[in-house]
């Protein structure tokens, strides 16, 4: 099987970001993005989806965490993109539900080529650590459109903020892995039109 390992770069004036990320890795993380919080859910995201992730970011943290976030969601989103190639004997789909204590969430990816982000948490504190909480809907915004792919994250049942955004991440990282995966019995791109792009 080919590689499927891509490192992506992207560098503004708000943000200096290095990412390397392998499909086919054993979930080993290297993470350092300046939020700790961040860095905490982009380790759930790795480690449960079994993808080998290293993250690099220098952002205008003085300013606020918008820029950290969004933009490592993008990079994020190009990796996957680019380390699918034609996306050519992949199973496409991938569904999760994942429970955490009092929290129940689902998580469904579609790598369809097409962008779209249906999200529906709603969280009672502004602020987890350092991150703020409306950056989670807009993180998997980022990476939904820059991967090109239809994203369902929905938080089922819930109470605790940590609970929730941990699961979403961690339910997100199994769903993509499922999608990921090589389906034997496929050797083309699992679609009627012939393309994912």
């Amino acid at each position: 099987m080919e590689e499927r390992i891509v490192t992506c770069t992207r560098k503004t004036k708000e943000t200096d970001i290095s990412l390397t990320l392998n499909l086919d890795g054993s979930g080993k993380t290297d993470i350092h993005t300046g939020i700790g919080f961040f860095d905490h859910m982009l380790d759930g995201f790795a480690r449960h989806g079994l993808f080998d992730l290293s993250v690099s970011v220098k952002g205008d943290l003085e300013v606020d965490c918008h820029h950290t976030i969004e933009d490592t969601g993008i990079v994020l989103g190009q990796a996957i993109l680019q380390a699918l190639g034609e996306k050519r004997g992949i199973r496409r789909y991938g569904n999760f539900m994942l429970p955490m204590d009092e929290t129940l969430v689902l998580c469904a990816i579609d790598l369809s080529g097409r962008p779209y982000l249906n999200f529906s948490a709603e969280f009672t504190a502004e602020k987890i650590g350092a991150l703020d909480t409306e950056m989670i809907r807009e993180f998997f915004y980022a990476v939904s459109y820059s991967a090109a792919m239809n994203l369902h994250l929905k938080v089922i049942d819930g109470g605790n903020n940590h609970h929730m955004a941990e699961a979403l991440f961690k339910v997100f990282g199994k769903a993509l892995d499922e999608a990921v995966m090589k389906e034997p019995r496929i050797k083309e791109v699992w679609s009627t039109k012939g393309s994912l792009a």
